[in-house]
């Protein structure tokens, strides 16, 4: 998979000036950086993708291994859907997207635990350092893995500032979620929050909301995956984002 080219400060300075004349926006007033967790905290996305490909399987529907990645962001209704009608023509049940997404669940507990992403707690603590409150904004609705945000990331996230898949009536690529981010956050406007995202249905919700949105390809898809969705700025890793943070966050503090 080919990878964008580390971002520089004239590439960040451009992605910079076109969002704030894009959406006419004088200048940021940032408060809040709001981190999807799948992907982006955790390296969690492989462990995912498996478990939804083998509970299709064995409830007799098909969702290949790297369509999974795809659909990373919708809450667990929406994807149940969209294979129940390509397979069979209609709509699951309310028992039915129980049922499957308790599989789901099991199969995912029994996965090697996702270890943090490289680069994320370092990022995180920068991000406080600078004066801003990191949130998580995220489709998931595994408990096992909102659980371990508070072990692995310890300080950083305040509960009543999270948005999971129990939050929300519409998930990525809808923009709810980080609108809901925004809200909870104290009615925020979107020039006062970035989002980081890594997957194309999260980057279309976060662009869709407003936000300064900074792609990260920590997956199998192809840059342009998440470019065409119109992220701002894209990164390789969550590293290669914590190893320019400060640059970034200058510039940003300082644009136009």
């Amino acid at each position: 998979m080919q990878k964008v080219k580390i971002m520089n400060n004239k590439d960040i300075q451009n992605a910079t000036t076109n969002y704030l004349k894009r959406n006419n926006y004088p200048h940021f007033d940032l408060k809040t950086v709001m981190f999807d967790m799948d992907g982006v905290l955790f390296d969690s996305m492989k462990n995912h993708a498996r478990s939804w490909h083998d509970t299709m399987a064995h409830f007799g529907l098909n969702l290949p291994y790297e369509e999974a990645f795809m659909h990373e962001g919708r809450t667990a209704a929406s994807t149940i859907n969209i294979v129940s009608l390509r397979e069979r023509g209609h709509e699951a049940t309310e028992d039915e997207i129980k049922e499957i997404y308790a599989y789901k669940g099991m199969l995912f507990n029994q996965c090697p635990e996702a270890v943090r992403m490289p680069g994320a707690y370092q990022l995180l603590l920068n991000v406080k350092s600078s004066g801003l409150t990191p949130m998580v904004v995220t489709g998931s609705g595994q408990k096992s893995l909102l659980e371990r945000l508070q072990t692995n990331f310890p300080g950083i996230f305040q509960k009543d500032l999270m948005v999971t898949a129990f939050d929300v009536r519409q998930g990525k690529p809808n923009p709810e979620p980080y609108l809901m981010g925004m809200r909870k956050a104290g009615n925020l406007q979107p020039n006062q929050s970035i989002v980081v995202e890594n997957a194309p249905l999260g980057v279309q919700a976060a662009v869709a909301s407003g936000c300064f949105t900074i792609a990260v390809n920590t997956g199998p898809l192809p840059d342009s995956a998440l470019l065409d969705e119109g992220a701002d700025i894209l990164f390789p890793s969550m590293q290669a984002l914590c190893d320019q943070w400060s640059s970034l966050f200058a510039i940003l503090s300082t644009t136009p």
